[in-house]
């Protein structure tokens, strides 16, 4: 009678040995499989491509080891989002710069998520609008500086690599695929210029005009003056659409940035505005008759008065607080 108890205690004990179930794994096999993960991905694809469920198992769960650079983006064309596509070209530049940089390695890690693939990480993360870029450190909560001002410093690659420097101490150098299209546009133009001297070759009267030098100069000074140079270093939006409403926006509501159709209405008001003074100043002239110089008088002022006036709302647009105004609010 006890060797049926026996075989019983020692089959059960065999069963128990046989159904144990493996040691999960520890928080550094994690952490390796992780990196050892984002290490292949990246290795395909310098900005990997995240669902709102990797972005909450590789960037937002513990363990890290590693920071990493998020874009929050919206390309499909549905999402009305026109910069977004210019933002990733600039967000692939910065991180093909990094893979070919001497900091490469497996501290830093660039990804994208796009609304469409993760509007709850959108929501969670209070974003309401795109493109947006972030770092998440390797350790410690994220900072108020771990978000970049977009508005303010623009989507160029070497502002987001000055950024990404400040928060990482990683210094990546930009290099960009080679862009032939200012050679070509500058050597058309000066062919242009050539091929219209040597057609005028006998008739180079125009030379010495001073209403085509005048009109050249102040064209040029109405294209600096109207934050033409700040695009170009900075590369803001033409336009901003919320994406909540759909309104959209071509006067930036800061005096620390600007969009690129804000720059071309002031460069339509100043114009208006020299249009303005230039009928003032002819109408002025004795060799016109009195009913033309009445015509010009009364244009040049409406033109002055009304733009000036225009140009002053904008500014008070801008500068919450400013005191005067002329005609319009």
């Amino acid at each position: 009678m006890q060797l049926p108890n026996y075989l019983f205690v020692l089959c059960a004990m065999v069963l128990m040995l046989l159904c144990k179930p493996s040691a999960s794994k520890t928080k550094q096999e994690v952490l390796n499989d992780r990196v050892k993960q984002l290490m292949e991905w990246s290795s395909r694809r310098t900005v990997i491509q995240m669902t709102g469920s990797k972005f909450s198992t590789y960037v937002k769960s513990k363990p890290r080891n590693y920071s990493m650079i998020v874009m929050f983006t919206a390309l499909n064309p549905k999402r009305g989002c026109s910069v977004c596509q210019e933002a990733n070209d600039e967000f692939t530049i910065l991180a093909n710069s990094y893979r070919f940089s001497p900091s490469y390695g497996n501290s830093l890690f660039f990804a994208s998520v796009d609304f469409d693939d993760g509007p709850d990480t959108f929501q969670n993360l209070g974003l309401n609008s795109a493109p947006a870029f972030m770092h998440f450190p390797a350790k410690g909560k994220k900072k108020s500086g771990d978000t970049y001002d977009i508005q303010r410093l623009g989507y160029h690659a070497d502002n987001l690599a000055k950024w990404l420097a400040e928060r990482t101490e990683i210094v990546v150098r930009i290099f960009r695929p080679p862009n032939y299209t200012g050679t070509v546009v500058l050597v058309l133009l000066f062919s242009l210029a050539g091929g219209l001297l040597y057609v005028r070759r006998n008739s180079l009267e125009f030379l010495f005009n001073k209403n085509f030098w005048g009109s050249l100069a102040i064209f040029v000074i109405l294209a600096m003056t109207s934050g033409q140079m700040w695009n170009h270093i900075r590369g803001p939006p033409y336009y901003h659409r919320n994406p909540q409403t759909g309104s959209i926006s071509y006067i930036h509501g800061s005096s620390q940035g600007q969009l690129v159709a804000e720059t071309h209405i002031v460069m339509v008001v100043n114009a208006a505005i020299v249009a303005g003074f230039v009928l003032l100043h002819e109408a002025h002239q004795p060799k016109n008759d009195m009913s033309k110089r009445k015509v010009m008088a009364v244009a040049g002022l409406i033109l002055v008065a009304f733009f000036f006036s225009l140009l002053m709302s904008i500014f008070r647009q801008k500068y919450q607080g400013y005191p005067y105004s002329f005609l319009l609010r």
